[in-house]
């Protein structure tokens, strides 16, 4: 038997319970891991809610928390390539076992060996946030030189975005609230504070001939403030709002599969792509780590150490 932290129904924070279960057995395609390290994520959330009651993998109640992890094989299910027990990964768990748990399941494809020099703790960032900023720069394709504007810079994504952007020699202009401005510019962002003002004001007077790409992490009426600040709209890619495609803009393209999760521990290795984490919570304080990022409070990335 292990811990996990999970719910017992869709709902808000009251629906969130510590309870114990066997550890899971790996079916096809999965393998089983003792967690070291657990990312937390809006999306975890967004499930507990049932707004993406897609991605519980038709498991019964309770439902473990988390969507992102690192840690060791324990044992492998039925066509596993590429990885053996024993192994250090990280990886998803889309097949609906949960992260937040002292062992889970994580899918096989969608998970990576930890390459050596990498810690568990920067590992656990990636699936998330590092592959949804690889993802999101690919997809605009800029120059070195271009200028890109990060709405909502100052959370695990936005400032994954911002770090790969700077990486990349672009010029980065990222929005956020007070609290965010230290991480955002210590990464090389100049930062928009969108309590202080006009924000769109504020980005025409740095980019008066508008922004070569945007990458929205806010969604609603905040991108539909920033999306006409874009040179070409259909250079506005959103991370969360799937109506994007009404303003011209278009929804990120995930690649979630083991070659992108490589590639973004390799980015990690070379620094340029570090996450940026402000928050290490033992599996016991997961109730306030969650709470933090739902709250929008969080500045960068925030884990849960497991074991």
């Amino acid at each position: 038997m292990g811990q996990a932290w999970g719910f017992g129904r869709y709902g808000g924070p009251e629906v969130q319970e510590f309870f114990d279960r066997p550890d899971p057995v790996p079916g096809r395609g999965e393998v089983l891991i003792r967690v070291e390290v657990a990312g937390v994520n809006p999306l975890d959330h967004l499930l507990r809610s049932g707004l993406v009651s897609g991605l519980d993998g038709g498991r019964p109640f309770p439902l473990v928390l988390g969507m992102e992890a690192a840690g060791t094989v324990l044992a492998l299910g039925e066509d596993v390539d590429g990885l053996e027990v024993g192994d250090a990964v990280f990886g998803f768990a889309l097949t609906g076992g949960g992260t937040h748990a002292e062992t889970t399941v994580l899918s096989a494809p969608n998970t990576a060996r930890i390459p050596a020099g990498l810690s568990a703790t920067v590992a656990a960032t990636l699936p998330v946030a590092g592959t949804t900023a690889v993802d999101a720069l690919d997809q605009l394709g800029l120059p070195a030189g271009a200028t890109v504007l990060v709405n909502g810079v100052g959370g695990g994504v936005g400032l994954a975005v911002a770090r790969l952007a700077v990486g990349r020699e672009l010029r980065v202009i990222g929005t956020g609230s007070t609290a965010k401005r230290e991480h955002a510019e210590a990464v090389g962002v100049r930062f928009i504070d969108y309590t202080a003002g006009d924000v769109v004001a504020a980005a025409r007077e740095l980019v008066p001939d508008g922004f070569d790409g945007i990458v929205d992490l806010v969604g609603g009426a905040s991108l539909r403030t920033v999306a006409p600040l874009a040179r070409d709209p259909r250079n506005v890619i959103a991370v969360g709002d799937m109506s994007v495609p009404d303003l011209g803009g278009r929804v990120v393209e995930r690649r979630l599969d083991r070659e992108n999760l490589e590639r973004s521990a390799r980015l990690a290795l070379d620094g340029v792509l570090t996450p940026v984490i402000t928050a290490v919570h033992p599996l016991s304080d997961a109730p306030a780590a969650l709470a933090t990022v739902e709250n929008g409070h969080a500045s960068g990335k925030v884990v849960i150490k497991v074991a």
